[in-house]
């Protein structure tokens, strides 16, 4: 029987593009190193699915001790047992309520998590929000939800363990922040956000870089290294808020070359995370398991105000 002639066409055009997908995944960077963390603790924030629970998968396997940082603890007990299913084998897993929208529940994470883990090596800042432009969402301290989760959350979190961390040394803070940082703006008259149809999202993910500059300067010689990571484009549940059924169709042909699944977007992540090649430096922007030149032209009086404005945020709402 004569095979059809459309079909004879796409049998080479499908080979073709899966071969441009292979090559476009080599440049993506990949974690090579094989540092076992036998004794080490570490931490990741929204750790339940997606780049998060590859990273914890990943440490796991390299045998450290990794708290779950997580808002629902139902999902992050059924990721440790999937994990565990994932890896044959039992493994140091811890789940913890954290909920980066509330102050408090912050605080009380800090600390219930330093009464167990006395030494904490590794703060993996991983977890972030993303809603449309057209709508605006407060934390449970009435911040904007982007600034208030994905930077300000975090900022207090590192500093409540910043402690236990030096003395943990040698230890690493990983902020992933994103891409879209350079579509970012940091506007310091009106930090908590409360204008509705510019990019809040890219502001935070900005926050996170200016974040990781000043922090690695406060620590230098501390024998703490900070490090912020652009994972990529992943396709994870991020933007759930923001996409709708038929952008998976309009968006589908570009997928398929640019966007990363969850392990892939946890390899710089991890890199920064445990390769020896990154003993003597700290404070830079990583991607694709190399250091990355954004478009951004930094202002180190920006990352100070910001740290400053952020302290005075944090404490205006914990009084």
């Amino acid at each position: 029987m004569a095979v059809p002639n459309i079909v004879l066409c796409l049998i080479p055009a499908i080979l073709a593009l899966i071969g441009i997908r292979k090559l476009r995944e080599r440049t993506w960077g990949y974690c090579k190193n094989n540092v076992k963390l036998s004794n080490k603790v570490a931490i990741v924030t929204g750790a339940n699915s997606g780049i998060g629970y590859e990273i914890v998968k990943e440490l796991a396997a390299r045998d450290a001790q990794v708290v779950l940082a997580c808002r629902n603890l139902k999902s992050a007990k059924a990721a440790i047992t999937e994990i565990e299913k994932q890896l044959n084998r039992t493994v140091k897993l811890i789940a913890m309520e954290l909920d980066l929208a509330s102050l408090k529940s912050i605080e009380q994470f800090a600390i219930n998590v330093q009464k167990i883990c006395p030494e904490i090596n590794l703060l993996i800042n991983n977890a972030g929000v993303a809603y449309p432009k057209n709508q605006m969402h407060k934390t449970q301290d009435g911040i904007e939800m982007h600034f208030g989760v994905n930077h300000l959350g975090h900022f207090y979190l590192t500093n409540l363990l910043l402690e236990t961390l030096k003395k943990s040394r040698p230890s690493r803070v990983v902020i992933v922040s994103s891409f879209l940082h350079e579509k970012g703006k940091i506007d310091l008259e009106n930090l908590e956000g409360n204008i509705q149809g510019v990019n809040l999202y890219a502001n935070s993910k900005l926050a996170n870089v200016y974040f990781c500059r000043e922090l690695s300067k406060r620590v230098e010689n501390n024998g703490l290294n900070v490090y912020a990571v652009c994972p990529g484009w992943v396709y994870t549940s991020l933007f759930r808020h923001s996409v709708r059924w038929y952008h998976y169709i309009l968006v589908a042909p570009i997928a398929f070359f640019f966007m990363r699944s969850p392990k892939q977007g946890a390899q710089t992540p991890i890199y920064c995370a445990t390769d020896p090649s990154l003993t003597n430096e700290s404070g830079l922007l990583y991607r694709n398991c190399s250091p990355y030149v954004s478009k951004i032209k930094f202002d180190d009086d920006i990352a100070l105000k910001l740290w400053n404005e952020s302290e005075r945020l944090v404490s205006e709402k914990t009084k």
